[in-house]
């Protein structure tokens, strides 16, 4: 009896906890990670990677107190130029031999005005390490599709120095410049879908009572 009644009341104090956060899948057919850099000194040649992979644990009570893990699978990678494309998936650029993905792991969320947000974390590409800070927008309102799934949207933005993340490649022009500019704009576009929440863990049952030998 005694255990039963314990394993209820642990039970009672864990349900509000796990109402305060919800999970959040990334929806990789309507998300995409977009980038711009500058080309030639003259113009910015933009691109993207189709497939972004990833999970927000959103803080219903506390934002602030939220996590995101987000991976982006760099073979996907276009510019509408497929020699381009080509080009960037090389040694010369990504290797995505060695380093096929692009991960992002948050270390803190921070307010930043109505309805915005700086995330912080731990930028991984081409085998580097570095911390980034992420201007977000959103979540937005949430809806429900027509198969009853509940959504959200997140737009957030960086800039990042490439070669700091040992992306040095680049040729010099006759003119003066580079032809591949070090400063890279990037801007993710992510839906949200939100995870059923898991059946409350049923408490314990009461350990049978103690057999006794009857003489």
């Amino acid at each position: 009896m005694k255990t039963s009644l314990k394993s209820a009341v642990a039970l009672m104090f864990a349900l509000p906890s796990l109402a305060l956060a919800s999970t959040w899948d990334v929806d990789s057919a309507h998300s995409a990670a977009g980038f711009s850099v500058r080309h030639m000194m003259v113009s910015n040649v933009k691109g993207s990677f189709g497939d972004v992979k990833g999970a927000v644990n959103l803080d219903d009570k506390d934002i602030t107190k939220s996590t995101v893990e987000a991976t982006i699978d760099v073979s996907t990678i276009n510019t509408g130029n497929a020699k381009r494309d080509e080009h960037l998936k090389a040694p010369d650029f990504f290797d995505v031999a060695k380093f096929p993905t692009i991960t992002f792991k948050s270390t803190k969320v921070a307010k930043a005005g109505q309805g915005k947000l700086k995330v912080t974390g731990d930028l991984t590409m081409h085998g580097v390490t570095k911390a980034v800070v992420l201007d977000v927008e959103g979540p937005s309102k949430e809806a429900k599709d027509p198969w009853g799934n509940t959504r959200t949207g997140v737009a957030a933005t960086t800039k990042l120095n490439r070669k700091d993340f040992g992306l040095t490649y680049n040729q010099a022009l006759e003119t003066g410049g580079v032809a591949v500019g070090e400063e890279v704009t990037v801007n993710l576009e992510l839906e949200l879908v939100k995870k059923a929440p898991e059946a409350a863990a049923k408490p314990a049952p009461a350990p049978a009572p103690a057999a006794t030998d009857k003489k």
